[in-house]
């Protein structure tokens, strides 16, 4: 019995819908935001001194530490708008292939206009 597998599968020629992507982003989102939690308790224990508040001011000068923050912020918008978005799904608001595929691009633009507001906010002076 011979078989129609495929023998090499390039994961970057596959195309999933946008509806795929939001899923992996939300995924990806959730395990960024997990791993930045100890980092984010240990700024918020140097920040509740006089002292450590002004260590924590000069060293968001760092670019590369703001440029983090961007992508924390871009994490927690993606992973509450798909929330929602899965939330709706799960009450049966926006079952429909076309209505899903709407929700998802509100997804991705509205996370994306949030990490633009934040580096708008934190890049430019």
């Amino acid at each position: 019995m011979q078989t129609q597998r495929p023998i090499f599968l390039n994961l970057l020629q596959i195309r999933l819908p946008v509806m795929g992507m939001v899923s992996i982003f939300h995924r990806a989102a959730g395990v960024l935001m997990v791993l930045l939690i100890p980092a984010l308790l240990l700024v918020l224990q140097t920040a509740l001194s006089p002292e450590g508040y002004l260590r924590l001011a000069t060293w968001l000068d760092a670019t590369w530490l703001r440029l983090g923050l961007v992508l924390a912020v871009w994490a927690l918008a993606h992973h509450f708008l798909a929330g929602l978005r899965f939330l709706l799904i799960d009450l049966e608001i926006g079952v429909s292939k076309s209505q899903g595929r709407l929700s998802a691009w509100i997804v991705h633009a509205g996370a994306v206009l949030v990490a633009l507001l934040a580096f708008w906010r934190l890049m430019l002076p």
